[in-house]
């Protein structure tokens, strides 16, 4: 973890000095991005940031690297459609969810992200730019830093990778313009909020929780209400950067879990994997296997099994 700090140390003042070139695009930037390698909610509000662009008048478009995507071009512009399906295979499981979510947003998927905002502002004429898991993308300048932090995991210069899931010291907090508090529904927010005010006390703070929207059938499209299985036994798994806060706002919305199935992030989901879930569903007596969105993005319809496959759908607020 000091070497990793070491390091980070020295990439930043080959940015500050110069050795290393920030590019600036001609239309603003907005970066959300995280202190941690993930799991702080950071795709729901990507999506709500662009929806609040959209209704105020701005053409957004989203810069993203894709990552987990296992082929596809070097640099890829999903133009806006009423019906976008790209494959996460080649554009990456949240990209194409935002895809999905977002028909009238174009979205670039490029480790080079100032390459694909050019090509958002000459080919879509875009007017802003929703830069994802930006903070620590130095190559790209910005006119906004959001950043989210999970209250319910602590913040630790001890926990830098790859001892812990930290990408820089606490002290990057004082680049940051805007913080978002994600998960207060689980934890209270309030001593993180102390020490982002140490860290920043010019940065504005907003609290924001998840809300379950509904449930949607991966095999056959079925919706469900977000009360449909309160109470009722649920099999969960997921592969995402903090597992055991979906398990928590599973219970928090009513469902009783008979299993929490964790899988590394970006999981691609193979029969092998499924087969056992689906086993031991039909011994628990569990209703339904439930998942979240990104996960359905990475599972094909499950073969078997008389219950449903369900993803979560949510909203950050």
């Amino acid at each position: 973890a000091a070497g990793f700090k070491l390091g980070v140390a020295i990439r930043r003042a080959a940015y500050s000095h110069g050795w290393f070139k920030t590019h600036r695009l001609n239309r603003p930037v907005v970066s959300v991005g995280n202190l941690t390698t993930g799991g702080t909610g950071k795709t729901p509000l990507v999506r709500l940031i662009a929806e609040i662009l959209l209704k105020r008048g701005w053409k957004p478009s989203i810069l993203t690297r894709g990552y987990g995507r296992s082929s596809g071009a070097d640099l890829v512009l999903l133009q806006p459609a009423s019906k976008r399906e790209p494959d996460p295979r080649e554009v990456g499981d949240e990209p194409a969810l935002l895809a999905r979510a977002l028909p009238e947003v174009p979205i670039v998927v490029s480790s080079d992200r100032y390459r694909g905002g050019r090509m958002a502002e000459e080919q879509c004429h875009v007017d802003v730019h929703i830069l994802d898991d930006g903070f620590q993308h130095w190559a790209l300048a910005r006119d906004v830093d959001v950043v989210l932090l999970d209250v319910t995991q602590e913040l630790s210069d001890q926990a830098l990778l790859p001892a812990g899931r930290q990408r820089e010291p606490i002290s990057g907090l004082g680049r940051a313009h805007i913080m978002v508090l994600t998960r207060t529904e689980l934890g209270d927010p309030q001593p993180l909020e102390n020490l982002v005010r140490k860290m920043n006390p010019k940065a504005a703070i907003f609290h924001a929780s998840t809300k379950l929207s509904e449930f949607v059938d991966i095999n056959n499209g079925r919706v469900y209400p977000p009360t449909a299985f309160e109470g009722e036994p649920v099999h969960a798994f997921c592969g995402i950067g903090n597992p055991k806060a979906f398990f928590a706002d599973l219970r928090k919305w009513g469902s009783k879990l008979t299993a929490e199935d964790s899988f590394r992030d970006h999981h691609v989901y193979s029969g092998e994997d499924l087969g056992p879930i689906i086993m031991r569903v039909e011994k628990s007596g569990a209703k339904a296997i439930v998942t979240t969105e990104k996960d359905a993005m990475n599972s094909a319809p499950l073969i078997g099994g008389n219950f449903p496959f369900l993803a979560c759908v949510i909203k950050a607020e």
